[in-house]
C-alpha cells in the first residue's frame, strides 16, 4: 500500500508539472483529505495544520456543518446570477450587519475582490464629496491582495515594480509614523487603508494610540478610514473583529478567509452614509451566489454558537505561554500577536529551513520572511494540539541546532 501510494504521488506530481502554471514553490507531496486539525497526503501521512489554509479553515478541515449546508443548498439553488436576490444572501447580509455595526454589505469571492470594492467605494466618495480626490494611503509592509490595484495598495517595496507600471493613486508610509502620515495627507486623499495586524508583513500589531489618531485625522480631514480585516476578522484575534480591541470603528471594513471556512467568500461592509454605488458601478458573476451565501451564513453562525472568538483568545494565551517557556532555550525573539494570529522571530534567518523540517515531521507552519514564523491554526485548536505542535517544533529546532552548519538554534 505504501509503495502504491508513492507511485500515485509520483504520477500526480508529474501531471502537475506538465499542466499547472508555476506560481509557487510547493513541496513534493499531494494533499488528499482533511478532518479537524489534520490533513493527510496521498501516502496517508498526517500533518497537524497550524496555518489553517492561510487563516481560512476557522472550523477546521471538512467540518460537518459545512458538509451539510453545501449538500442542502446545492439541492435547492446553486446560482441564479447576481441580478436577483436569494434567501441565503439576505439572511447572511442581515447577520453580518447585526454583528458588525455596519449597515451595508457587498459580497465577493476573494479578499482582493473585497479590497478592490473598498478602493472603488473610497474613490467614488472622493469623486462625489472631495472634489475628485482619489489617493489612498497605506503602510509599508502591508498586504492587500494580488490584483493590480491591491498590489499597488500593498506596501511591499518589491511589488512596486512587479507588473509595472503600478496603478497610480497609492501612497505608502511607515507604520506608526504620524509625521509621515500627516505629510502624505493632501487635497487628493480620499482614504487611509490599514491592517490592524499586518499578516503577511510578519504579524505586526498596530498601536491603539496610532489607530485613535488616524480616526481623528480622518474625521478632521473628511476622509475615509478602511480596515482590512481579511485575515483578522471572524474571531481570529480573540474578538469577532479586530477593531473591537481598539473601540474604534472604521468607515469601511473588508472580510474574507475565515468568513467562508474554506469556501471562497469575502465581503466589504460599510456604513449607510457611504451607500454611494450606482447600478453597474460594482458587481461580479459570483457576488451573492446562493451556495456561497449559505456556507458563509452557516460558518459565521457556528463561530458564534461555539464562541470561537473567546476560545481563540484562551488558546492563543496558552500558546503564547508555551512559546515563552522555550524562548530562552531556542533564542526566540519578539513573541507576539493576538488570539490565534501569532508569530515569533528566529535568531538566524532559517525560516524556510524550519518550515520544511517541520513538514517532514508532520507539522505545517509558515514563514512570511526568513526570520519569522507565523502560526494561524484553525479556531477549534485544543491545548493538546498546541502541546503536540510545541513538541514537534522543539524537536525540529533541536535537530537544526545540532547541525554544525546552523549552531545558533
Amino acid at each position: 500500500m505504501i509503495f502504491e501510494g508513492k507511485q500515485e504521488t509520483s504520477a500526480l506530481l508529474s501531471e502537475a508539472e506538465r499542466s499547472i502554471l508555476f506560481t509557487a514553490k510547493r513541496p513534493q507531496l499531494v494533499m488528499e483529505r482533511g478532518e479537524g486539525m489534520y490533513v493527510w497526503d496521498t501516502e496517508d501521512r498526517r500533518y497537524l495544520d497550524f496555518i489553517g489554509g492561510w487563516a481560512v479553515t476557522c472550523l477546521g478541515h471538512s467540518p460537518q456543518v459545512m458538509i451539510d449546508v453545501l449538500s442542502q443548498q446545492a439541492a435547492h439553488l446553486i446560482n441564479v446570477s447576481p441580478a436577483f436576490y436569494n434567501r441565503p444572501m439576505i439572511e447572511f447580509a442581515n447577520l453580518l450587519t447585526r454583528i458588525s455595526g455596519f449597515q451595508r454589505v457587498f459580497f465577493g469571492s476573494t479578499g482582493a475582490e473585497a479590497n478592490e470594492s473598498a478602493i472603488k467605494l473610497a474613490r467614488k466618495y472622493g469623486s462625489l464629496h472631495k472634489g475628485g480626490a482619489y489617493e489612498i494611503i497605506t503602510t509599508t509592509n502591508s498586504f492587500h491582495g494580488r490584483t493590480l490595484a491591491t498590489m499597488s495598495a500593498t506596501g511591499k517595496a518589491k511589488w512596486q515594480q512587479l507588473f509595472s507600471p503600478s496603478m497610480p493613486g497609492f501612497k505608502h508610509v511607515p507604520l506608526h509614523d504620524m509625521n509621515a502620515m500627516s505629510e502624505a495627507i493632501g487635497p487628493q486623499t480620499c482614504a487611509i487603508m490599514l491592517e490592524l495586524i499586518q499578516g503577511e508583513g510578519g504579524v505586526n500589531e498596530v498601536d491603539a494610540d496610532y489607530v485613535k489618531e488616524l480616526r481623528r485625522r480622518c474625521d478632521d480631514e473628511g476622509i475615509l478610514l478602511i480596515f482590512d480585516e481579511i485575515q483578522t476578522g471572524i474571531g481570529r484575534t480573540g474578538k469577532m473583529f479586530a477593531y473591537e480591541h481598539y473601540g474604534i470603528q472604521p468607515d469601511i471594513m473588508t472580510l474574507a478567509k475565515g468568513i467562508g471556512g474554506g469556501f471562497p467568500l469575502s465581503a466589504m461592509l460599510t456604513k449607510e452614509i457611504y451607500n454611494l454605488f450606482d447600478a453597474g458601478d460594482q458587481g461580479g458573476t459570483y457576488t451573492g451566489q446562493p451556495l456561497g451565501m449559505a456556507v458563509g451564513l452557516a460558518v459565521v453562525n457556528e463561530v458564534i454558537r461555539l464562541n470561537l472568538p473567546q476560545h481563540a483568545e484562551e488558546q492563543g494565551n496558552y500558546l503564547l505561554g508555551k512559546l515563552r517557556d522555550v524562548q530562552q532555550t531556542y533564542g526566540l525573539q519578539n513573541i507576539r500577536g493576538k488570539g490565534l494570529m501569532l508569530a515569533f522571530d528566529l535568531p538566524e534567518p532559517l525560516g524556510a529551513e524550519l518550515v520544511a523540517a517541520c513538514l517532514e515531521e508532520g507539522l505545517i507552519i509558515n514563514s512570511p520572511n526568513a526570520h519569522t514564523i507565523r502560526l494561524m491554526p484553525p479556531l477549534i485548536v485544543s491545548k493538546a494540539n498546541i502541546d503536540d505542535m510545541i513538541t514537534i517544533l522543539c524537536h525540529v529546532m533541536d535537530r537544526i541546532r545540532n547541525n554544525e552548519h546552523n549552531p545558533t538554534l
